[in-house]
Parts: C-alpha cells; structure tokens; sequence
C-alpha cells in the first residue's frame, strides 16, 4: 500500500456510510463481491489459443511511433536574444533551428582533416 501523505484525512463513519450507499445505489457500476469471482477469467482463456495470438498482434504500443532516423538530445548554450527570437516564431522553433544549421553546413562546407 503506498504511503499516505502527511495530515491525510479519512471519511467519518457516516461518510464512509454514504460513500457505500452510492456504490450500492449504482446499478451501472455494482461493487465486485467474491461471489462474482467464478466467472473472471483471462484474456488467454476468453479468446482461446487460437485468436489470442491475432489479439496481442493487434495491440499498439505506446507512445509516439520511433522515427526512421532519431535525434541525439543535446545542451546547446545560445544568446538570449536568439533563442527569443526562434521561440517567438512559435511551436516547431527547435526544428527550425535545426533546419538553420543544416543550411549553414550547406552553404559553408567543411574539409574533414
């Protein structure tokens, strides 16, 4: 059970009275007893062994897709006034900047040594 924060308060008697009645009066969500226990099953059992595999095919991870080429994350130390400037052009000021430094590199090439 995880840790309580400092001055937690619990429900009253009568709160905690009330708390339940509204579960009790719920009939959309009733309260899972043990009774109801028999007939819980998994994901594994429910579908069978057949389409359980075609199941978990289909579920899509989380999170944004991985890009082909990904980007390396870096500290970079910019004046104030550029780094005002880019982010004043609004959402996508961090692609823009690199879309700037891919020009300068095309523009000024570099001789490797």
């Amino acid at each position: 059970m995880p840790k309580l924060k400092p001055n937690t308060q619990y429900p009253t008697a009568n709160e905690d009275a009330q708390i339940s009645a509204g579960i009790a009066a719920d009939p959309d969500n009733p309260e899972l007893v043990f009774s109801h226990s028999d007939k819980v099953q998994s994901a594994a059992d429910f579908f069978g062994p057949e389409k359980y595999p075609q199941v978990l095919a289909m579920k899509r991870p989380r999170g944004r897709p991985k890009a082909a080429e990904t980007k390396v994350f870096t500290a970079l130390r910019l004046d104030a006034d550029l780094l005002a400037a880019f982010k004043a052009t609004g959402k996508g000021w961090q692609t823009r900047i690199n879309a700037a430094l891919r020009v300068f590199l095309h523009e000024h090439p570099q001789s490797k040594h």
